[in-house]
């Protein structure tokens, strides 16, 4: 158990000197342009265009609730007869 806590401990000091050795290099790359210069077959390139299909989905949906019912409100079905 005291292995597990210095090797946690340690890749924790590990992460905190990487982010702020490398966080602001990485906060000024351009993501989208980058993905945008991949071929086409690279999975990151599908997973930013799932991400982005997601988003617009979400912003349609958002739309569609903030507009209000469409018609009127769905009824429950009848509760089934007692015997």
């Amino acid at each position: 158990m005291k292995k597990v806590l210095v090797a946690a401990a340690v890749l924790v000091g590990v992460g905190v000197v990487a982010a702020r050795r490398f966080g602001p290099k990485m906060a000024s790359i351009d993501w989208e342009k980058r993905f945008e210069a991949m071929p086409d077959n690279s999975p990151p390139k599908w997973m930013f265009r799932n991400i982005t299909a997601i988003r617009e989905n979400t912003d349609r949906i958002l739309e569609l609730l903030e507009s209000g019912p469409a018609g009127p409100a769905r009824q429950p079905p009848p509760p089934p007869p007692d015997h």
